[in-house]
């Protein structure tokens, strides 16, 4: 009998990091909408951060808005006179329309405040990520810095083809520049050129692996890392390791476990795992000068320490890492760009979606699966605005999808109308916004299923 321990201060850390960005991506989406719907003189009526069916946590009238905070995060809303939204006021379209309504004003002004919202999401990306290279520069390791290739850290990568030390040139045909790329690039493509002692490999990656991964383990991180050197970078537990009892120290190179030699941190572990429970030799490099100590295995086949993160790499001359620092000014434009390829990834993910060969469905999450992505044992502002900016981003382009009860169905209704001259009647729009909640309530309660019960994955 197993028994699943709950970290619940890393549950509350990372639920803490999504309500934070939800927040945040939430009021200043509902504020496009409520801008300029003011600036066009319509009568906001309600402002809300998160629904508030039956009650709210907050409410202050001021002038003709009611601003509150509901209890039900799953967005949140401004309700706008006269427009057939998620309120479904019936009986306020039954009365004649007034000049402050959003039904009186023209085409092109309902346009703009119901596009106002999308916008807003792709410009707070566009300023978070301005805003990120310019306070903290933008760190990638150049793929010709991982002079000892690729580390495959998942077995599904090593049944494809994968190998420890391979060196990625090449997927789909471009070449890869930054090491960083390797992993989205991979989970996008068809087709990875590699260079196998000394030799050229073409290696083929099936169409549906995102599907593969997804019912193997449900996550799709850290498949591929750069393959590094066994120097100690520290300790996982000080007061017990078996590593730092036995005398090693920050910055030993590891060469030998009893009579086998070791040169990267992936050859330790299969060795360690025969000696479980056993005592070991361990031969390494302190200042130039061969040592050797004896050290024990625990029962999980390990001693206890962890390699060297990325900083201390860049700092020893080893995975030199590329570091550019922005100005102010020159963040703006780098900004724009990062936005630009950040939401043509998503694109990208939206379209194996789609294709139902993929099987990407699968992968599809909910909160759960949302606020897994957020660091878990400490606050982070660096990763967090990173995040949310994503987040940003994913939340403009749904919206914009042309499905009713979205921005993006309104959108198309608008756009239909300015185009044949004919409005769609009241009656249409009620019907059409329920079609469209349904078809949102539903995929909301598929994503989130996956993330608890991994329906999409049938089990």
């Amino acid at each position: 009998m197993t028994t699943l321990a709950i970290n619940w201060s890393q549950v509350g850390l990372q639920a803490g990091y999504l309500l934070f960005s939800l927040s945040i991506l939430v009021i200043l989406h509902e504020f496009g909408h409520y801008i300029t719907a003011k600036w066009f003189k319509c009568r906001v009526e309600k402002f809300y951060l998160f629904f508030d069916p039956w009650f709210s946590l907050f409410k202050k009238k001021v002038g003709e808005t009611e601003y509150g905070v509901g209890w039900l995060p799953l967005g949140g809303y401004v309700k706008i006179s006269g427009m057939v939204d998620e309120s479904m006021d019936k009986e306020q379209m039954k009365q004649p329309p007034q000049p402050w309504e959003f039904r009186s004003k023209p085409a092109w002004q309902r346009l703009i405040i119901m596009l106002a919202g999308i916008i807003m999401n792709v410009l707070l990306a566009f300023v978070i990520y301005a805003m990120i290279l310019f306070t903290w520069g933008e760190r990638k390791l150049p793929i010709a810095s991982a002079t000892n290739g690729i580390w495959v850290t998942d077995s599904l990568m090593f049944d494809l083809g994968l190998r420890n030390g391979d060196k990625i040139i090449a997927v789909n045909n471009e070449p890869v520049k930054y090491f960083n790329d390797i992993p989205a690039k991979v989970l996008l493509g068809n087709t990875v050129l590699l260079e196998r002692e000394g030799k050229k490999v073409n290696l083929e990656l099936p169409v549906n692996l995102i599907e593969q991964l997804v019912e193997k383990k449900g996550k799709r991180n850290d498949l591929i890392l750069p393959r590094v050197p066994l120097i100690i970078g520290g300790f996982d537990h000080p007061d017990t390791s078996h590593a730092k009892k036995a005398g090693l120290k920050v910055f030993d190179r590891i060469v030998a476990v009893d009579s086998t030699t070791v040169g990267f941190f992936d050859e330790m572990g299969p060795l360690l795992r025969e000696k479980k429970g056993d005592t070991v030799s361990v031969s390494f490099i302190r200042d130039m000068q061969p040592m050797q100590t004896k050290v024990l295995v625990d029962t999980n086949g390990k001693i206890g320490f962890a390699i060297l993160n990325e900083n201390q790499f860049d700092s020893i001359g080893i995975l030199k890492q590329e570091n550019k620092k922005y100005g102010f000014f020159e963040s703006f434009p780098a900004g724009v760009k990062k936005t630009g390829e950040k939401l043509n990834f998503y694109v990208q993910q939206f379209k194996l979606i789609l294709n139902p060969e993929t099987g990407a469905y699968k992968g599809l999450g909910g909160f759960k699966a949302m606020a897994s992505i957020f660091p878990k044992n400490e606050w982070n502002w660096e990763v967090f605005w990173n995040i949310t900016a994503f987040f940003s981003i994913v939340l403009a382009f749904m919206n914009l999808l042309p499905i009713p009860a979205l921005d993006g169905g309104h959108v198309m209704f608008t756009l239909i109308e300015m185009a044949t001259g004919r409005k769609p009647s009241d009656k249409f729009l009620e019907y059409a916004q329920v079609v469209g909640m349904v078809l949102l309530f539903g995929l909301m309660l598929f994503a989130n299923g996956n993330d608890w019960f991994g329906w999409g994955r049938g089990k």
